[in-house]
């Protein structure tokens, strides 16, 4: 386990876990802000990629299980993302659909930015939004991030207007207040 809030925990994905993670990433409402149909390929090699980042930076996504059910029902984590000739550090989550509006994307966003906080002492946490998924915006907004620009970028089928949303650390700022 990396970490846990009230009712989750985050834990690295391990590959018995594939069908969960195919589940959402080949479901095209969960998915659509990528515009791309996940094959079986697809699927693992996100996989992969989640180890290689484990490995890397010692974070990347992580399967978000239900403490009370042991189901694994979304996906949460920190990735290093290219914005604009800039590395951020991202908050990303998905989330299966029969998990939406119950409050676990906002619940793992949070302690997601706690653990880069305080574990990482990162200097700020980012979310790479597309334009028109309001309801991560709204978790964004909710985590105290504001939305510092706007851009265009190419994932799968062409450019997509994207929000950039942050928030520095507080421990931080309190530290270069002291000084």
């Amino acid at each position: 386990m990396i970490l846990q809030t009230e009712r989750l925990y985050l834990r690295e994905w391990q590959q018995e876990d594939f069908a969960d993670l195919a589940g959402m990433l080949q479901d095209p409402r969960v998915m659509y802000a990528y515009e791309h149909d996940f094959s079986d390929a697809d699927v693992q090699e996100w996989m992969e990629r989640q180890w290689r980042r484990y490995q890397e930076h010692g974070f990347g996504l992580w399967a978000m299980v239900e403490k009370q059910s042991g189901e694994i029902v979304g996906q949460a984590g920190l990735t290093i993302q290219h914005c604009e000739g800039q590395d951020v550090l991202e908050i990303g989550y998905h989330l299966k659909r029969a998990h939406w509006k119950k409050g676990y994307a906002a619940e793992a966003a949070k302690g997601c930015m706690q653990y880069a906080f305080a574990v990482l002492d990162a200097p700020a946490v980012y979310s790479i939004i597309k334009s028109d998924n309001l309801a991560s915006q709204k978790v964004a907004e909710r985590m105290g991030m504001k939305k510092q620009k706007e851009f265009w970028t190419t994932y799968y089928v062409g450019p997509m207007l994207h929000f950039l949303y942050g928030r520095e650390n507080p421990n931080r700022q309190k530290e270069e207040a002291g000084k």
